[in-house]
């Protein structure tokens, strides 16, 4: 059996982690203390004080989704003939079989590098998920035209390596 099995990196997922704890603890100091950061520009208390929780809500999400996957056993993405099963993100949709599968490019938005995965029923894959994951979906397919992309960010694989890869998959499993 061909098979590609793609833990998270550890590292990248700790810097991430590390981040939102920092973004955390300076939410917590806007809702806290928002009389310190009064300037010209912000003059609102309320509105330092809401920007401070909203940091709080958001970072607090992103921190549980990542202490999950650092302490997950599950291979964030896997490459088999079947298809990719994808787990690499909030967002990911899981199995996609190469027989649905379109089209893949790659794009770049703003630094960071994503591979669009262009399938024939963008609905079978949105319709499946949590309501919260259904609207992040069909905000992706309304911009890119598709609701699955991916990303090696948080993958213990380069992007280069992951695009060839997935590819090489595709091109050899596509309507076998």
């Amino acid at each position: 059996m061909d098979s590609i099995e793609i833990k998270g990196s550890n590292t990248k997922l700790t810097l991430m982690l590390l981040g939102s704890l920092i973004f955390i603890c300076l939410g917590g100091w806007l809702a806290i203390n928002p009389d310190k950061f009064l300037s010209t520009i912000f003059r609102n208390t309320s509105f330092i004080r809401i920007t401070g929780i909203a940091a709080i809500l958001f970072f607090g999400i992103c921190l549980m989704f990542l202490s999950k996957s650092i302490f997950s056993s599950k291979f964030n993405l896997v490459i088999n003939e079947k298809g990719i099963i994808d787990n690499s993100s909030y967002v990911s949709v899981g199995m996609i079989l190469w027989d649905d599968i379109t089209s893949i490019k790659s794009i770049s938005v703003v630094s960071t590098k994503f591979l669009i995965i262009n399938v024939k029923d963008p609905n079978k894959y949105i319709n499946n998920q949590n309501t919260t994951k259904q609207k992040l979906l069909r905000r992706t397919l309304k911009t890119y035209g598709t609701p699955i992309s991916i990303s090696s960010n948080t993958l213990a694989f380069n992007f280069d390596e992951l695009e060839s890869t997935i590819l090489k998959f595709y091109h050899k499993y596509k309507n076998k």
